[in-house]
């Protein structure tokens, strides 16, 4: 029994390195039941979020990124991982079953997993220095290997229209019953182990910033510093999209964002996350066919750059701790 063998401390380390994974609102919406030679991932109910996730989309994501952080955190401890997505129809909430083995670890698993600690969310305006091409394409080829693709929308018409779609699901949202209080909720001074801190949501302006290269979703009492250069945002706008739009494209995409979360943090890369014009079918629609001409269904999408010169550094949003997240299966 490898969860026997395996000093118990190290699987519950890389738990804790899957937990690091980034989540709608830091929801952290998944949960662990360890098995003999396994590890079970679930979806945590409780921490959906319907008012900003009607369809459970994002909960489907942030699982899927968990998913993969466990992976890599798995073979920078030695240990192969097999996983069987969505293994048994008849339990929905079951997404995945790892099974377990002795394995050797490599130098890049080992700089994946160092990526997990420090990547972060920076929802800052970045510097106008260019992403060379060669980053971009190491980051298509990370999504590539987890069955998505990665498209840069750098066509000024795209552009336009993502803001549109931005805007307009933002306008739908603030006039959704329960938006308002989830947004409360789930950001600002509150303390605890989940959450988007103040600190870590950018000081909003007094006006639009005409230089952002994306409006981003309004979070609570932002403190965070934004260093202004005069310069336009330069970031990379990226859409990640896969063949299908099912649950299990949806955990498969949320494995290959934090494939490329975790590469753009290895190549010194600042990126962010944005969902929410994925979030509205209606929006969604309108990405997938005005911006991606009807042959991807889009996931996500990226903002990757350059932190802006002088800024102060990120600090770690809060994770909850692996005792709250983790069971032992029943003999």
């Amino acid at each position: 029994m490898i969860t026997e063998t395996v000093q118990g401390r190290t699987l519950l380390a890389a738990l804790s390195l899957a937990g690091r994974a980034p989540s709608v609102h830091n929801s952290q919406p998944w949960r662990w039941r360890l098995g003999d030679d396994s590890v079970h991932l679930y979806v945590d109910p409780r921490r959906w979020l319907p008012a900003t996730d009607p369809h459970g989309r994002d909960l489907l994501l942030s699982c899927g990124s968990a998913l993969h952080h466990l992976r890599v955190a798995l073979a920078a401890f030695d240990i192969d991982a097999v996983v069987h997505r969505m293994p048994n129809p008849a339990e929905p909430d079951h997404l995945a079953a790892v099974e377990l083995s002795p394995g050797t670890s490599t130098e890049n698993d080992l700089l994946d997993a160092t990526a997990i600690e420090r990547r972060r969310s920076d929802r800052r305006r970045f510097s106008n220095r260019p992403v060379p091409p060669e980053y971009l394409r190491a980051l298509a080829t990370k999504a590539g290997a987890e069955g998505a693709l990665l498209l840069s929308t750098d066509d000024p018409i795209d552009r336009s229209r993502l803001i549109t779609a931005i805007e307009t699901a933002a306008a739908v949202q603030d006039a959704t019953n329960g938006y308002a209080v989830e947004i409360g909720t789930w950001s600002g001074q509150q303390a605890g182990n989940d959450g988007v801190p103040s600190a870590n949501v950018p000081k909003p302006r007094p006006e639009p910033n005409p230089s952002m290269a994306l409006p981003m979703r309004d979070f609570a009492d932002g403190e965070l510093d934004q260093p202004d250069s005069g310069e336009p945002d330069g970031a990379v706008v990226l859409a990640l999209g896969t063949a299908c739009d099912d649950r299990l494209s949806q955990l498969r995409a949320g494995e290959a964002a934090s494939a490329v979360l975790l590469t753009a943090t290895e190549l010194g890369l600042a990126s962010s996350v944005l969902s929410q014009p994925l979030e509205i079918p209606f929006t969604r629609r309108f990405v997938r066919d005005r911006v991606l001409g009807g042959a991807l269904c889009p996931q996500l999408l990226f903002r990757v750059g350059w932190a802006p010169a002088g800024a102060a550094e990120i600090p770690a949003t809060p994770r909850r701790p692996v005792a709250e997240v983790v069971t032992r299966a029943p003999a």
